[in-house]
């Protein structure tokens, strides 16, 4: 079955993860995310985005991107080939590191921006080993959910901050 086309047009705002093969670790230690984010900066300034948010969790990222001219498949290419060729070598590996190609939604930054930049900022604190996932937020949401012990609240800060 043929994919769909990207959108790619000037002005547009974009919602884009990328996710590791088999769901695995696509940045092992903080020199990896370091140098994604060394990437991503000049992803910036070379293909003229506007960078809203990111967020590099162990196998995934999210970026919301502002795209002034039509070019997001060029630069994500270039992003995603870029940062697997210096990871393959850097831990040895060869083959594919992200799964599938890179997701891509176009946002309307009025209606959605913020919300979509609130899910990405607390994306790290919303993960199931701290009982703060989606099926948990969706109780909430409903009012089935079970309001955390103050010692529980405790450890997950903790945690985060660790």
């Amino acid at each position: 079955m043929a994919r769909n086309p990207r959108i790619e047009r000037a002005g547009a705002w974009h919602h884009i993860s990328a996710r590791g093969v088999e769901r695995s670790a696509i940045y092992r230690e903080e020199r990896d995310r370091r140098h994604f984010v060394e990437l991503l900066g000049e992803a910036v300034e070379l293909f003229g985005w506007r960078l809203h948010a990111y967020v590099l969790m162990d196998n995934h990222c999210h970026l919301l991107v502002e795209t002034p001219e039509p070019n997001l498949g060029r630069a994500m290419q270039w992003l995603n080939t870029s940062y697997c060729v210096w990871f393959n070598r850097r831990h040895g590996r060869v083959g594919h590191l992200l799964q599938g190609r890179f997701k891509s939604i176009v946002v309307d930054p009025i209606g959605w921006g913020l919300e979509l930049s609130r899910y990405i900022h607390l994306n790290p604190v919303t993960v199931g080993r701290l009982g703060l996932d989606k099926g948990a937020r969706r109780n909430d949401h409903i009012g089935a959910g079970v309001k955390p012990k103050s010692d529980e609240v405790r450890a997950r800060i903790q945690r985060l901050r660790g």
